[in-house]
């Protein structure tokens, strides 16, 4: 087998055993959340954002889930070495906040795979302000054999309500190459994407046990995908916070 696919299935079998109750702890608030009608938000910079697009606005995926997104820590944003310093800059997260309207147990998803950069943190601290609830998708180890870039000295796993472990290497990359320094295959991406689909695909059913049905999104392809989707988009239009 290729090196790197046997890294993640390692890893997926790695957090399927060691992070069942973590993982149960978040299905349970993100279906508690849909039930009671409290939003749910998802962040992350640059790269870790990729799984907030991943959660955001797509078929098969929780019509609920409002994705932030900071235009400087984008991955469009050209020069591409700006976005390493907004994430860096204190208060810059504290501002996106702002931009929020965070309720009283609402929810927030935040991914950072250090868990030490300022934007990260000052969106945590400001959340939990308003009685949010954190859901931290990070990598524990990794960040543990780092200090926070944050006035504050958190990372994310010390402010998250519940962590959830990527269980990859430090630095991320995963594959070491023979006969070179370096290390290639990142991990975070695909063990994050997996972890959020469980929670979201097993919230959803139990939202369709107590309701019938799922606020998740039909294929706009089916021929009668966009009629459902409508009827979906009404009934929690409350939860939904960003236009059609």
């Amino acid at each position: 087998m290729y090196e790197y696919m046997s890294k993640i299935q390692s890893l997926l079998k790695i957090v399927c055993e060691q992070d069942r109750a973590e993982i149960d702890e978040a299905i349970d608030l993100l279906a508690d959340a849909n039930l009671n009608k409290h939003s749910v938000y998802v962040f992350g910079a640059s790269h870790a954002g990729i799984l907030a697009q991943e959660m955001y606005y797509r078929a098969g995926g929780m019509i609920t889930i409002n994705a932030i997104f900071g235009r400087e820590v984008m991955l469009d944003r050209s020069p591409i070495t700006f976005t390493s310093d907004m994430e860096r800059l204190v208060g810059y997260g504290t501002a996106l906040a702002k931009t929020v309207d965070f309720k009283k147990d609402d929810v927030l998803i935040l991914h950072s795979v250090s868990g030490r950069n300022p934007v990260i943190i000052d969106l945590a601290l400001a959340a939990k302000k308003l009685g949010v609830k954190i859901i931290g998708l990070t990598n524990v180890s990794y960040s543990k054999t780092v200090t926070s870039r944050h006035p504050s000295g958190k990372r994310l796993f010390e402010l998250s309500d519940i962590v959830l472990d990527n269980h990859g290497d430090v630095g991320d990359a995963a594959v070491q190459l023979t006969g070179a320094p370096q290390k290639v295959g990142p991990t975070s991406t695909v063990i994050g994407a997996a972890i959020l689909n469980t929670i979201v695909t097993e919230s959803s059913q139990r939202i369709v046990d107590k309701t019938g049905e799922a606020p998740v999104f039909y294929s706009a392809n089916l021929d009668d995908g966009d009629a459902k989707n409508a009827r979906l988009v009404e009934e929690y239009k409350d939860m939904i916070h960003y236009k059609f």
